[in-house]
Order: structure tokens, then C-alpha cells, then sequence
């Protein structure tokens, strides 16, 4: 009985690796064709509406924040100077800046009082959002060296930030005719504000840019995310204009296979 099991047993063993090595075999049929490349970039941009609404009547201060973006792409030649690329994107799109507004829908805190209405003064907002991407691109090689590459993201955001205060001005409760409450720039005298819950988890968009393979490993590449999604949850009133997310990358490349 025991020779019988020790047999069975080895006979399960070697089916194993048999199965094991043919799988194996298949995965790396399956990836030949493909590219693989790490791309390694600083993303340039801001979350802004379509236009500059009347409300908005000035834009005073306008700041970067590390914008950081870390992807591994696969690209597969289809036919002709045809292909397609996808993979994963690790990447931070922020930004800080400070306007001036008139009659600007707000929703503030003050000493643990929450109002709402219309605001008129200066507004500082801060926006952070760390996220993965899936990007599904066709390419297409206008040479050997310059690749164009067009299609749809979707991005999961795991940390998101839209936090600012309101100050210098006044806030007209719940209407332009409404109680006037004066707000310093100071703390305790601004009106503070956090709408990072109502920032969309997941967001999607259109991305197009172009890959330059320098030499054979390293390369250098300029793209352009444009968010069609828009920053907020669709039911986000307070904010009257949609957001959207509007960034452009530049960096290099490394060739893996």
C-alpha cells in the first residue's frame, strides 16, 4: 500500500511539472511579441474648468506640486507600422493656487460652524490625488525611432485631496442678498473648506502622446491626459463648474525585452 501511494504520488509530481513547463512555455510564446518598456516621468498641468467662468475674476497664484509618474508599458506591433500598448501607471497629479472671485458658490467652516452661500474675495485651494492608471493606446511608428500613440484611461485613485479656505472678503449667506459675514486671512477668521470626499475614486480620459527610442534600451517620451470624467461625483453641486483633470507628461524610458 505505501509503494502504491509513493507511486501515485510521483506520478502526480511529474504530470505537475509537465503541465507546469508547457504553461510556462505558453506564457513566454504569449509575451515574445511584446515590448515592455518602464517609463519614469514629472507631469505638468492643473484641474481646471472649460473655460473661465465670470465668477473666477482672477488667477493670482499658480503652483506646482511633484507630479510624479512611474508606469510599465507593454507594446505589441500588429500590422504594419500598427500596434497597441496598454500596462499600468503609478502617478500624482496635483496642484495649489489662489484666485480671486465674485458672488463664487461656497460652502466654508468657521468655528465649527458650517455656511453656505456666495462668497466674494480670495479663494486658495489645493488639489492632490495619487492614483493607478490602465491606459489601452494604438500606436503607430511614423519611423524607427518616433512612435504616436492615441486611446482611453481609467484611473483608481487611492489618496485624493480638494481642500482649501476662502479669505480677504465677505460671505453672503445662502444668496447674493443674504447675512453678510466678514473673513479675514487669518486662522479662526477664514472660512475653511474640504470637498475630498466627493472627489470621483475612479476617473477616466483620453490620452495621446509620443514615444522617442533614442537608442536601443533608453528613450524619452511626451504624452497628454485630458479627463473627461470631471474631478467631482456627479451629484457635487457646490462647486458649480466641472473640474477636469488636465495634465501633460515628459520623461524617459527603459527598454526591459
Amino acid at each position: 500500500m505505501k509503494r502504491l501511494s509513493i507511486f501515485i504520488l510521483s506520478i502526480i509530481m511529474v504530470a505537475t511539472a509537465v503541465s507546469a513547463e508547457s504553461f510556462l512555455k505558453d506564457v513566454k510564446q504569449f509575451l515574445k511579441p511584446w515590448r515592455v518598456d518602464v517609463h519614469l516621468g514629472y507631469e505638468i498641468g492643473g484641474t481646471a474648468p472649460l473655460g473661465m467662468p465670470a465668477s473666477i475674476r482672477k488667477l493670482n497664484k499658480f503652483s506646482l506640486t511633484p507630479n510624479l509618474l512611474l508606469g510599465l508599458d507593454a507594446h505589441r506591433q500588429l500590422s504594419g507600422r500598427w500596434g497597441i500598448m496598454t500596462g499600468i501607471h503609478f502617478e500624482n497629479k496635483g496642484m495649489s493656487i489662489d484666485a480671486t472671485v465674485k458672488n463664487y458658490n461656497m460652502e466654508i467652516t468657521r468655528g465649527g460652524q458650517t455656511l453656505g452661500g456666495r462668497f466674494t474675495g480670495r479663494v486658495t485651494t489645493d488639489v492632490t490625488a495619487w492614483m493607478f492608471t490602465l491606459p489601452v493606446q494604438a500606436t503607430f511608428d511614423v519611423s524607427d525611432k518616433v512612435q504616436l500613440k492615441l486611446g482611453p484611461y481609467v484611473s483608481y485613485l487611492t489618496n485624493r485631496n480638494f481642500s482649501g479656505y476662502a479669505y480677504d472678503g465677505y460671505l453672503r449667506v445662502g444668496d447674493p442678498t443674504g447675512e453678510k459675514v466678514e473673513l479675514g486671512n487669518q486662522a479662526g477668521e477664514r472660512g475653511d473648506y474640504d470637498f475630498s470626499s466627493h472627489v470621483r475614486r475612479c476617473q477616466w480620459g483620453i490620452a495621446l502622446g509620443a514615444d522617442w527610442h533614442i537608442t536601443k534600451r533608453f528613450g524619452a517620451f511626451a504624452d497628454l491626459n485630458w479627463g473627461l470624467s470631471g474631478l467631482h461625483k456627479s451629484d457635487f453641486k457646490t462647486v458649480e463648474q466641472t473640474l477636469y483633470p488636465i495634465y501633460g507628461a515628459i520623461g524617459l524610458s527603459y527598454r526591459l525585452r
